[in-house]
């Protein structure tokens, strides 16, 4: 009978347990629950005025990069002189072997001598008869058939001393001079080398440097959003007056260094190469120190206003696939991932917004690496321009 009282005790105590247990339990999950919802700095998004840049690679020649080749074939007996000197216009560069046109130059006058001689025979001989046909000793067939005789030994007269200004003109092409004022490029010939005008390499390349030109491609739509941007009457202008309306450029070095000098920018090619979907450019930069060399390398750098832009903090996106995307908080304070389209723009910290979000949408501006769709959080919101200043101020 005591038994049987002792397990009654239990059964009542553990029924009186259970819902103790059960509200604890209750209680510690919403805890939890309320753990889990963690606070986050959230940025309302607005239209700002922002200067951008846009980076593109490019390759540098000369304003007249000229190859340099013989007009006569013939063997370097003589280099006047090195890589890299600086040249003047028919300065000449290479001699080469010329004693076979000298001979022909030679010969020429030798001709022309000849034909001098045979011309002045003629002429007694037109003369003499002149006088024989007006006295009537003979015909006047023999007259004209002298006279046509002088023609002829005029016209090989003439024709020698056209050989003999070719010889001339060739004699003067074994020294191979300058066309323009710049710098020597390699030379691969050395003396003693047999060259003529269909060498697969030229003697030498000559690169007028006073001014270079940046070459580099830009997308269609690239053209087109950045045309749009600058110019203030885009729709009644030509691809090229948007182009000239373009503020001048900078060009960053090898060493990332920025060139003193800024640039002009033009079109290098009116049309869309229909393969790569783009247009050629070239901007022009003044070299007065010669710090450029043709078949350099840089970037050329374009800096354009947006008045009114959706700008956001580079940590705020996230890639997948190549695609880029935020979270975007709703009014429940849940959060949900949006893929958006970002200008081709250089900024170190800030995106500008192309497509995707709106003025007023708010989105989570960093710490999104534990975030996924669907979570709830606090929001805590973040002053823009605080936050936009510090990340400009850091770039």
């Amino acid at each position: 009978m005591k038994k049987s009282y002792n397990s009654g005790i239990t059964y009542l105590f553990i029924i009186s347990v259970i819902p103790l247990l059960i509200f604890s339990c209750g209680d510690a999950s919403q805890q939890r629950g309320q753990q889990q919802v963690q606070q986050y700095p959230v940025l309302e998004l607005q239209p700002r005025s922002i200067e951008l840049t846009s980076t593109y690679p490019a390759t540098l020649e000369g304003k007249q990069t000229v190859e340099i080749r013989p007009r006569v074939p013939g063997y370097i007996i003589e280099m006047h002189v090195d890589e890299g000197d600086w040249v003047s216009k028919d300065e000449v560069l290479f001699t080469l072997n010329n004693e076979e046109y000298q001979q022909e130059v030679r010969s020429a006058k030798a001709d022309i001598q000849a034909a001098k001689a045979r011309v002045s025979t003629a002429e007694d001989e037109v003369e003499r008869l002149q006088s024989l046909v007006d006295k009537e000793i003979v015909s006047q067939y023999q007259l004209q058939s002298a006279k046509n005789e002088l023609e002829s030994n005029q016209a090989a007269l003439a024709q020698a001393e056209s050989r003999l200004t070719n010889a001339q003109v060739n004699l003067g092409y074994t020294e191979v001079k300058s066309p323009v004022t710049g710098i020597i490029g390699t030379i691969p010939y050395r003396i003693g080398s047999l060259v003529n005008s269909t060498i697969a390499q030229p003697m030498t390349v000559v690169s007028d440097i006073s001014e270079v030109y940046a070459y580099f491609s830009m997308s269609e739509r690239e053209l087109l959003e950045m045309a749009r941007t600058v110019s203030s009457d885009g729709e009644d202008q030509t691809i090229q007056q948007q182009v000239a309306e373009m503020p001048e450029v900078n060009l960053l070095l090898a060493d990332n260094s920025k060139y003193e000098h800024q640039g002009k920018l033009k079109l290098a090619s009116g049309l869309i190469d229909r393969q790569t979907g783009s247009a050629s450019f070239r901007a022009a930069f003044p070299n007065p120190q010669e710090i450029l060399r043709s078949g350099g390398s840089g970037n050329v750098q374009i800096p354009f206003n947006q008045d009114a832009a959706i700008v956001i903090p580079k940590r705020a996106t996230y890639e997948i696939q190549n695609k880029r995307f935020v979270y975007v908080v709703t009014d429940s304070n849940t959060v949900e991932s949006r893929e958006v389209s970002l200008l081709p723009v250089d900024t170190k910290q800030l995106s500008v917004v192309n497509e995707g979000l709106s003025e007023g949408e708010h989105i989570i501006s960093s710490g999104i690496g534990q975030l996924e769709d669907g979570t709830t959080i606090q929001p805590n919101s973040v002053d823009a321009d605080s936050l936009y200043q510090s990340l400009t101020d850091f770039e």
